[in-house]
């Protein structure tokens, strides 16, 4: 028999296909049955449409009206692994939206209206190679955005309000490769901003609001090649700033620069390719010895002046073959000539008769050619305003009143370093879109009702190192998106409770450094959405029960170097998203059983060193349980700790300067040692005889009852135990340290009750 023909077998299939699925086209929709695609592109829908096929594979919703995303919105077409929403006027995602797109590889959200991106949002996607967010209004990342898009290669988030990014923002983009933040305000990066972003090979961050290279965050990327920090403000790159191994293209163009340590890069050695122009650069020194082998050094749009000070940079660029970019900035005969051209021979410096010449026939002689200097815009005296950047600076010039006068495009206003005593209403008329204001060490001891009245961006106000003792809620009128608020080292005795009600925005809140003895019920009332309280180095003694109960949303809570002589258990009662507690540097001496159950379940990081500690309940960690990533309590007076097997998710512990008392009692604390890959530090203090060893490398504890393995008493030949791949999730201040692995845990070991009777024959022994 003949085989039966296939074709018309497809051909009944392809019908079947085509069939079901116009039978589920939406009426505004254009459906291609062949492809798998549905096209809704600028049909006013409020909603995803109910009646798309299942088995869609690319979706188009482009150019629609639909404001929120409901959870689950897409849980009828599993399929889809293309999915576009491009100004669809979306101000809301909510968590679980994408919930059962488990296929999608791109998603594109640009242009809509999205402020916040929630910690569910983008659950459920976890196959996502691609997220677009760009040309939205996001100015908040909630911890834990991204942790389920561990196969995400590019996210976008350029064009956005971002001004802050926080510890762990990224957490979960195990195979992220390019991360883009272009064209935000972001004036600040947090230690651990990019932390466990262990791919990443590209950052831009041009076209933000950074003054100052972001050394310790930018060094955690160990893997990053091209990083563009093109269009931020930043003057002056110092010694080392940059310590980046796989660096290779660092873009640092259409800054500030005025001045470049010729040791900046010494700690990046593969760094190839340096862009330096558009800056205020007149001089620039040889690389030092031992920095990396450029290629390709960019001068070009600085005022270099060619003379005898050039020389080194010309010579060291022909010896070392590196390509100059750039022109002359001067003196008038070598303007505008090619720094790759002019020879050394001809970089000289004139005598002093000879340079005052020079000088007056440049007057005269009419301007040669040359880069166009940034344009200047309204500016008030004696200050500096750059059109371009949109910065404004009156820093250190002596002013004793607000200067009026700035440009209404000015972004970041800096007055630091005047002297301006007091700041009365309505100081900064027409600069409603400064997002970032500095008013550092200005003598500021009091401020008028509604003195930023009108600043309806702005997001950083700095206040540090002033004369401040008190604020009233109406010093803040007119500031609806201020989000972070710096007041450390100013003159405050008591916290300044209540006076942020008109503060809604307000998220981090520094008051180190100041003289505030006790936190009082309702601290922080009209603080609500609170999410980082920093009261390091002030003079407390206490805080009252509920102490912070406003704030329910507390994260970061830094009470280091105070006087507190126990810990406050009452203050957390509803401090129920508590994550990291800084406790270090206070003279507690004892801390009792359950001193953390309150904040248990949601403490991740825990700090407790150089305190003195003398002892600890043998429940005093209860509550905590697999949540804790950090545990910190080196530099005490600690002879004993109880158990810590309860911590099976610590990753980072230190137990260094402790004198253990290196006997039965502490065999529990031995065995777990044993048994975790971590690097513990812990050594002995007591008995004299073992002072300075570690408490793993001792074999004191074989005497103890349950003290031998298995192992001891069943030898069997030995084998190396085999190495474990360290496992990578730092925490958020602390650096990582590396684990290695301690073998398999003994089987059979279980804890044993020291009788006092055992303790005195092994110590008569």
């Amino acid at each position: 028999m003949g085989s039966i023909p296939t074709w018309p077998v497809i051909i009944l299939f392809a019908l079947k296909i085509h069939t079901a699925l116009s039978a589920k086209c939406p009426k505004v929709c254009v459906c291609d049955s062949i492809q798998l695609t549905i096209a809704c592109v600028n049909k006013n829908l409020t909603e995803v449409p109910p009646t798309i096929d299942e088995i869609t594979v690319k979706l188009d919703l482009r150019g629609n009206d639909l404001q929120e995303l409901p959870t689950g919105a897409f849980a009828h077409t599993p399929y889809l692994t293309h999915l576009s929403l491009q100004n669809s006027n979306i101000r809301r995602v909510r968590e679980g939206a994408f919930r059962k797109l488990g296929r999608l590889v791109l998603l594109n959200l640009a242009n809509n209206k999205i402020e916040i991106l929630y910690q569910e949002s983008f659950d459920g996607l976890s196959s996502l190679k691609q997220l677009i967010i760009d040309r939205n209004r996001v100015e908040e990342i909630q911890p834990g955005a991204f942790s389920q898009l561990g196969f995400l290669n590019l996210l976008s988030l350029t064009h956005n309000q971002l001004v802050y990014i926080p510890n762990m923002a990224f957490q979960g983009l195990q195979n992220i490769k390019w991360l883009r933040l272009s064209h935000n305000f972001i004036n600040y990066l947090a230690t651990e901003a990019f932390a466990g972003l262990f791919t990443l090979t590209r950052l831009s961050l041009d076209n933000n609001e950074l003054q100052f290279f972001p050394t310790e965050t930018m060094t955690r990327l160990s893997e990053v090649t091209r990083l563009e920090l093109s269009f931020n403000p930043m003057t002056y790159l110092g010694e080392e700033s940059v310590s980046m191994l796989k660096l290779t293209h660092l873009l640092l163009d259409h800054n500030s620069l005025q001045d470049f340590s010729n040791a900046a890069i010494l700690l990046s050695p593969r760094l190839t390719h340096l862009d330096l122009s558009h800056n205020q650069l007149r001089i620039l020194q040889p690389m030092a010895p031992g920095s990396p082998k450029l290629t390709r050094l960019n001068l070009a749009g600085n005022p270099i002046y060619c003379s005898c000070y050039l020389r080194p940079l010309r010579e060291w660029a022909t010896r070392e073959r590196v390509r100059l970019g750039g022109t002359c900035g001067g003196p008038a005969h070598l303007s505008g000539e090619n720094l790759e051209v002019v020879q050394p021979v001809n970089l000289r410096c004139l005598s002093q008769e000879a340079m005052l010449k020079a000088e007056l026939e440049e007057q005269v002689l009419p301007a040669l050619p040359t880069t166009p200097s940034p344009k200047k815009g309204k500016c008030p005296a004696n200050c500096a305003c750059e059109t371009e950047n949109r910065h404004s600076s009156c820093e250190n010039k002596g002013h004793t009143k607000i200067p009026r006068g700035f440009s209404p495009d000015t972004r970041l206003l800096d007055l630091r370093g005047n002297h301006f005593h007091y700041i009365p209403a309505n100081s900064f008329p027409g600069t409603a879109e400064v997002v970032s204001l500095h008013l550092q060490r200005c003598k500021i001891h009091d401020i008028e009702d509604g003195a930023f009245s009108g600043m309806k961006s702005l997001v950083y106000l700095y206040l540090s190192e002033n004369d401040l003792t008190s604020l009233t809620p109406e010093a803040f009128k007119g500031l609806p998106h201020l989000t972070y608020l710096h007041l450390e080292k100013n003159r405050f005795t008591q916290f300044p409770k209540g006076a942020f009600k008109l503060l809604p925005g307000l998220l981090a809140l520094h008051m180190e450094n100041n003289a505030i003895a006790k936190l009082e019920t309702g601290l922080l009332t009209s603080a609500e959405k609170l999410r980082g309280l920093y009261l390091t180095s002030n003079a407390i003694t206490a805080a009252a029960p509920q102490a912070f109960n406003p704030a329910p949303d507390l994260e970061t809570l830094h009470l280091g170097s105070n006087k507190l002589q126990e810990v406050p258990t009452e203050a957390f009662s509803k401090a129920r998203s508590l994550a990291e507690l800084k406790l270090s540097h206070n003279p507690i001496r004892w801390i009792g059983a359950g001193a953390f159950q309150p904040v248990g379940t949601t403490l991740r990081h825990l700090y407790l060193d150089h305190m003195g500690l003398e002892k600890v309940s043998t429940d005093f960690l209860a509550g905590l349980g697999s949540g804790l990533r950090s545990l910190l309590l080196e530099g005490n007076q600690l002879e004993e700790l109880p158990d810590l097997s309860p911590l099976t998710g610590l990753e980072v512990i230190n137990l260094a300067e402790n004198p253990l008392l290196c006997d039965c009692p502490l065999l529990p604390l031995r065995k777990w040692i044993e048994q975790v890959n971590l690097k513990v530090r812990a050594t002995c203090g007591h008995p004299p005889e073992l002072r300075g060893q570690r408490v793993k490398d001792v074999h004191v504890f074989k005497s103890c009852p349950g003290g031998k393995s298995p192992s001891a008493q069943h030898p069997k030949p030995t084998r190396a135990p085999k190495p474990e791949s360290a496992r990578v999730s730092p925490p958020k201040i602390i650096k990582r340290v590396d684990r290695k692995a301690t073998g398999k845990s003994r089987k059979g070991a279980k804890p044993h009750t020291v009788q006092k009777t055992a303790m005195k024959k092994r110590k008569s022994a």
